[in-house]
């Protein structure tokens, strides 16, 4: 046979997902958006949830993106995709994969209590905006447009997280004050250029008096180097602005023990995220 019988048996598309951007500031050619502005998302193979529970593949990123390109075959390339997009793909392929309800372990705030809570998926990913970039900011006679930046932007930052904090835990094997002296800066080093790389990939492009747009990256670079603390400072206090905007809602719970009700905070840990929850 040159056609597999079990062909019409294969996984099916089990979510329809509008992506929060609406399709926009994806990389060029890093999405196929169908006309009705709505992805289809796939459940996930057994070869996916390997893939999430390899360590290596989620701390570089390229388990994520695995995991994205194949349940969602619109999404071409998913380092180019929006940080607002991630969570609402990510919580759509767990919905197509185990259903909308999904347990989730925490601690009532009021009497220490654990609790286990079960959250609706979809209500969550109903709810979950975009925040408004197409504000311009203004510093003086220049004007910045923002845009989000794209996953492999956001997982080189995790990525630096991570290590520096492996880098603090050993600081205290460092007998000579030189060289801590040595590793501080380093670090100082480092933090400024994240920071530095930051603002730049989240900048759509600068507008100067004379009307000149500039979006070329090394261009921008090179200004926030080269600018006073406070251009950085403006750009990262509207970057931590939209990222409040964007933070998925947090569901209202009651505590088992007490009946208090309490806000609950759900951040992702992907491997958890599609095993037990939260």
């Amino acid at each position: 046979m040159s056609t597999n019988p079990l062909s019409n048996f294969f996984r099916q598309p089990a979510v329809h997902l509008k992506l929060p951007s609406n399709g926009k500031y994806w990389r060029e050619d890093a999405l196929d958006l169908p006309v009705t502005n709505e992805i289809p998302v796939y459940p996930m193979t057994t070869r996916d949830e390997i893939t999430l529970r390899t360590p290596d593949a989620l701390l570089n990123g390229s388990g994520v993106v695995e995991l994205i390109q194949n349940c969602c075959p619109n999404v071409l390339d998913a380092w180019g995709a929006p940080s607002i997009d991630i969570d609402a793909i990510i919580i759509a392929i767990r919905i197509a994969s185990y259903g909308n309800i999904m347990d989730f372990d925490n601690r009532c705030p009021f009497c220490n209590e654990e609790n286990t809570h079960q959250i609706d998926l979809t209500a969550i990913l109903d709810n979950i905006k975009a925040p408004d970039f197409a504000a311009p900011l203004k510093h003086k006679s220049l004007t910045f447009k923002l845009k989000p930046q794209h996953y492999f932007s956001v997982n080189a930052s995790n990525k630096y997280n991570f290590e520096e904090q492996q880098l603090f835990k050993n600081i205290d094997t460092i007998e000579s004050e030189e060289e801590k002296l040595k590793f501080y800066a380093e670090q100082l080093q480092r933090i400024t250029d994240m920071t530095i790389q930051l603002v730049t990939d989240s900048t759509e492009y600068i507008l100067t008096p004379d009307g000149i747009k500039v979006s070329d990256a090394e261009f921008i670079k090179e200004f926030y180097e080269r600018a006073e603390t406070k251009v950085v400072n403006l750009i990262r206090d509207r970057l931590k602005e939209l990222a409040v905007e964007a933070e998925i809602p947090r569901p209202t719970v009651s505590c088992s023990a007490c009946d208090k009700q309490y806000e609950v905070t759900l951040t992702f840990d992907y491997a958890s995220f599609f095993g037990k929850g939260f």
